[in-house]
């Protein structure tokens, strides 16, 4: 164990001591510098701070809670955890989801178990808990539901996908707000002025501020590594203002606003998946290029258009799933940037063929009737015959051989007897799934009159 500045006790190096570490030393980023110290100077999410919020509660009481902090990046999560951590007398441990296991968090309970006994709360913070698996949140559950810690859980994805309903519905959820330009220009400014950050040795031109909002992208975070690195930039050149200019210089080019390991994640590719599905092969392209410029992995928009290729398009265009599952390949050999036209080709397929998704209408039919009970003995012609006693229990005896009958099909019973006659999957007459539905209708006919 180690305590940071505050005489806190943080989590071993092996769970993965986190950013709050060492903030206040002169050497760490200005964003890390610049975290506000109370509630106070949180900007941007008047909504929690009302006196007697349980944000408020968190900060100046020591009842045990369970909080989720619910958010897009920037917003103030981890910094709410450090004013906790600053404000509170309590234990204060740190994981990280990226690197904690359950041996970690099994440790770190332990350990607050023993401190609880001797009188001394824990508060148990764990940043990007999406990032957990369901086996790593059960581990939680015993603690939250005893009280053993106080847990403050940092999110960037929708909770109710992210994590077990056990859990969340033992915590109170706390939804921050995106910041406003308005909050954007309040951080940097504080920035400026702050001995902890600039101290007023650089001016930001209006033109020069203005352009650095727009873009941080609603991302404290973001506008202050952009204006370090703006000021470095104008230090270099002796420069004691910010100009346009030099900001350019410094920021090669705009993040697009896409967290992909939050909601910006499933709100895009969902876009995508609805743009393709919809034929809008415009759209199809734009969010494409929206996660391939955000740094998307390749290989997860090859495997979301592999599902949509017999989701949503199926019989009706047979061969698009091969071409995106040999689109995957391709991106998997060639890599980025090349594989970003592989992916385009298998959208602009996929967007542009036609839809039918009674493929999948099929599939879960057939798996809505098992759960639902109807499931049945396979008919006794059609169990396996292959063994010495199979025929004195009747198995394989009146089987019908398929190919001893014209156009190779055999009329007979193949669905267990509380089946018999139900229609799964019926074809569209939908492109290529046209001529497919003939071929069924023809088939149909066949298994009800071919002759013994």
């Amino acid at each position: 164990m180690s305590e940071d500045l505050f005489g806190n006790v943080l989590a071993t190096a092996d769970a993965g001591v986190g950013s709050l570490s060492f903030a206040d030393l002169p050497d760490q980023p200005l964003a890390v510098r610049m975290r506000p110290r109370s509630l106070d100077e949180l900007v941007g999410q008047d909504h929690l701070l009302v006196p007697g919020s349980v944000l408020r509660r968190l900060a100046e009481t020591t009842a045990p809670m369970s909080v989720f902090l619910w958010g897009p990046p920037g917003v103030g999560k981890t910094t709410i955890a450090a004013i906790v951590a600053q404000a509170s007398q309590r234990r204060f441990v740190e994981l990280s989801a990226v690197t904690a296991g359950v041996k970690e968090v099994r440790n770190e309970l332990k350990t607050a178990k023993d401190e609880l006994a001797r009188g001394r709360q824990t508060v148990l913070f764990i940043d990007e808990v999406h990032r957990f698996s369901k086996a790593q949140q059960d581990v939680l559950l015993p603690a939250v539901e005893n009280r053993l810690v106080t847990l403050i859980a940092a999110t960037t994805e929708n909770p109710s996908f992210s994590v077990i309903s056990p859990l969340l519905s033992r915590s109170v959820l706390l939804t921050l707000n995106s910041l406003q330009d308005s909050h954007i220009e309040k951080v940097v400014d504080r920035a400026l002025g702050d001995e902890r950050g600039l101290a007023g040795r650089i001016e930001l031109a209006p033109q020069a501020k203005t352009m650095l909002i727009r873009l941080s992208g609603g991302d404290a975070r973001r506008s202050l590594t952009y204006l370090e690195e703006a000021a470095a930039g104008a230090s270099a050149v002796a420069s004691k203002t910010i100009t346009v200019e030099i900001l350019q210089a410094s920021v090669d080019k705009a993040a697009v606003r896409y967290d992909r390991d939050g909601d910006q994640h499933y709100d895009v590719i969902s876009a995508f998946i609805k743009s393709v599905r919809g034929s809008d092969v415009q759209a199809a392209l734009h969010y494409l290029a929206r996660m391939i410029e955000a740094g998307e992995d390749a290989r997860f928009i090859a495997r979301r258009l592999i599902v949509l290729a017999s989701e949503d398009i199926g019989m009706a265009s047979p061969t698009v799933l091969q071409l995106c599952v040999a689109a995957a390949q391709a991106v998997q050999l060639i890599g980025m940037p090349e594989g970003r036209i592989t992916l385009a080709h298998a959208t602009i397929a996929a967007a542009m063929a036609p839809k039918s998704n009674a493929v999948v209408l099929a599939v879960d039919s057939a798996i809505s009737d098992l759960r639902a009970g109807k499931i049945g003995q396979v008919p006794a012609h059609l169990r396996d015959a292959h063994y010495q006693s199979a025929k004195k229990y009747g198995h394989g005896v009146g089987y019908k051989y398929a190919h001893d009958f014209p156009h190779g099909v055999a009329a007979q019973q193949y669905l267990p007897d509380e089946l018999e006659g139900v229609r799964y999957y019926v074809p569209t007459d939908h492109g290529q799934e046209a001529l497919v539905l003939e071929r069924w209708a023809t088939l149909q006919e066949l298994l009800r009159t071919t002759a013994p």
